[in-house]
């Protein structure tokens, strides 16, 4: 796989695709590699393929599909996070293959979905997502919605990195020391670009925290922007890993103090 700051920085959500199939290698990477993919939280997450015209489905936000990819885990603590972070490794492989994805959990029949993938009671199917090859040119109506939600800006790193407490951003030599992976944390996606984590640093140790807004959480897609901390989790880890490093992740509240709209979700201890 290239470095991964070029496919994290390089990547989009794609909407618009040329209408071709994923070829045959392709798929054949695309399936050995998340027959692998673990998380730290060591919760299975499901991944099925789904062609498109044999289960009738359809986005109204997607064009020139042919093929789906559907994530499936039970619920129950950290659930959220698991399957943000299993289904972006997904995806930032299948970008690595020059195969498109994008992020949806509303804009689609979520029966014929979850019907397609089989989904049993006590399971949950978060996120779906086309792949398949970019269109050459975006669609009036992709280039749009990425307009709509400001899909290339992000938060600048003080927003979410911080120094022991939320009251002092992460500076200087501690902020110099992980400038690579606080930019793989920035360029994370997210459900309409909210960025919804915060980074602690004590130490070693990195406590990741869900910033909650109203409007995430359905019984049919969980909490979504705790989804989206597994993301940046998954950015964060990964980067430690291209670099060598072994993290550890664990889910023991550090008990910092912080406000009821925040929740604790997780923390890496870095050892070299």
């Amino acid at each position: 796989m290239a470095a991964l700051k070029e496919i994290v920085k390089g990547r989009r959500s794609v909407r618009t695709f040329d209408g071709n199939p994923v070829s045959q290698e392709d798929r054949e990477k695309l399936c050995a590699y998340i027959d692998g993919i673990t998380n730290p939280f060591g919760i299975p997450v499901e991944f099925v393929l789904l062609d498109a015209e044999e289960y009738g489905l359809s986005s109204p936000v997607i064009s020139g599909e042919k093929l789906y990819i559907e994530g499936k885990v039970r619920k129950g603590p950290y659930a959220d996070a698991a399957f943000g972070y299993s289904f972006e490794r997904m995806v930032l492989y299948a970008w690595s293959l020059g195969i498109g994805t994008t992020w949806i959990a509303g804009t689609m029949k979520r029966e014929l979905f979850e019907k397609a993938a089989g989904l049993k009671d006590g399971e949950m199917m978060p996120c779906m997502s086309p792949l398949g090859y970019p269109a050459k040119k975006k669609s009036v109506r992709e280039a749009l919605m990425r307009k709509g939600v400001g899909a290339d800006a992000r938060k600048p790193a003080e927003k979410l990195f911080f120094d022991g407490n939320l009251d002092t951003p992460l500076a200087g030599a501690k902020k110099e020391k992980i400038a690579d992976l606080i930019e793989l944390v920035r360029w994370a996606p997210s459900a309409v670009n909210k960025q919804p984590w915060r980074i602690i640093a004590a130490d070693s140790l990195y406590h990741f925290y869900e910033k909650k807004d109203k409007g995430f959480v359905t019984a049919a897609t969980g909490d979504l922007q705790k989804i989206d901390v597994g993301i940046a989790l998954c950015h964060f880890v990964m980067g430690l890993e291209e670099k060598g490093a072994q993290p550890a992740v664990v889910t023991a509240d550090p008990g910092i103090l912080i406000p009821d709209s925040m929740e604790y979700v997780a923390t890496v201890q870095v050892n070299a």
